[in-house]
């Protein structure tokens, strides 16, 4: 009888990638090469770093066009699949919140200042005046 050698188990194949589940299962996607770990797994390097190519320049967030700059990187990052479109979803629902409260400030600043620079107010239902009436008595008695 001949022995046959065994075949090697997948789970110590060196070429796939060492991340462990929380159920202790391996990840079966192959490893980069010099990485122990695939592009999944990888740590995010320094280069990628997607913070400071979304927020590069911007300072705060007080006006609509730092925030209009940031939703556009966003756009761009989200097209060149750098964000995972969730993560991309939560940060605009968050620039939406920021632009809502931008207008809300402005108006809170006009009112705390003088009353000059307040807008002027027009009111559009003011009652119409009684014409009918008033051309009733100044017509002629017959």
């Amino acid at each position: 009888m001949t022995a046959t050698p065994a075949k090697p188990h997948r789970s110590s194949d060196p070429s796939r990638c060492t991340y462990r589940f929380a159920n202790s299962k391996r990840c079966r996607l192959s490893a980069e090469l010099g990485s122990a770990l695939c592009s999944n797994h990888a740590p995010v390097s320094k280069s990628d770093d997607l913070a400071a190519s979304l927020t590069g320049g911007l300072d705060e967030f007080t006006s609509a066009a730092p925030i209009n700059q940031f939703l556009s990187r966003l756009l761009l990052l989200l097209a060149q699949d750098r964000i995972p479109p969730r993560r991309g979803a939560v940060m605009a629902y968050t620039a939406n919140l920021l632009l809502r409260t931008v207008s809300v400030m402005d108006q809170e600043t006009i009112a705390a200042g003088n009353p000059k620079n307040r807008p002027v107010q027009i009111v559009w239902d003011i009652p119409r005046p009684a014409r009918e009436q008033d051309d009733l008595e100044q017509s002629p008695a017959q």
